[in-house]
């Protein structure tokens, strides 16, 4: 676990010196490009639809329906990997001050660009919502379904803000690594907050 935390720390540390220095300028606008490319009515309602799932808003209410419904771990353990994402978030976004694309925006959207904030809350939030389920159930069938919904649904979100046009590629990837991080020692923590109730 040690040295998966201390990898990605790693590899997140470099990834964002290199967009610090821009060194992904080609990378970013070329994907970019690409997937604003495939823009139709059909995707441009479906893609504003999907970005929404990581909207704070949404998130919010998910947290509140969990503690309405559940009232148990889920709840505290979504609301606190949720603050702690947007915390985190907050602050890299001011260390690094990127600007986000100006052309070809779907939406309207403030703040800094790096890292994707949406793209961090999707990992974060639903990643620790699908670990919960999977971690609750004995049926294979149900936890690759998901598995596969829930990293399916994460990557749709990250493509989402690409698509929309407020997020450049590295952005997106960026928010990955250190919500991985978040969402790695957030399950540490819940198994080892299991176990001393066993």
């Amino acid at each position: 676990m040690k040295k998966l935390l201390i990898s990605l720390f790693i590899i997140f540390i470099i990834w964002s010196l290199c967009v610090f220095f821009n060194v992904f300028k080609g990378f970013d606008q070329s994907i970019y490009n690409f997937i604003i490319s495939f823009r139709c009515d059909f995707l441009d309602n479906f893609f504003k639809l999907i970005t929404k799932l990581g909207n704070t808003k949404t998130i919010i209410l998910l947290i509140f329906l969990t503690i309405v419904i559940f009232y148990n771990k889920l709840s505290l353990y979504l609301s606190s990997i949720s603050v702690v994402s947007s915390a985190v978030m907050i602050i890299i976004k001011n260390i690094i001050r990127r600007d986000r694309p100006h052309i070809f925006r779907l939406i309207t959207q403030g703040g800094f660009s790096y890292p994707s904030g949406h793209s961090m809350i999707s990992i974060c939030f639903y990643g620790f919502i699908a670990y919960y389920i999977i971690n609750k159930t004995d049926n294979k069938i149900i936890k690759y379904l998901i598995l596969t919904l829930s990293i399916l649904l994460i990557l749709l979100i990250g493509i989402s803000r690409i698509y929309v046009g407020v997020h450049y590629p590295s952005d997106v990837i960026g928010g990955y690594l250190v919500s991985a991080i978040i969402l790695i020692i957030c399950i540490n923590y819940y198994i080892k907050g299991s176990d001393k109730n066993d």
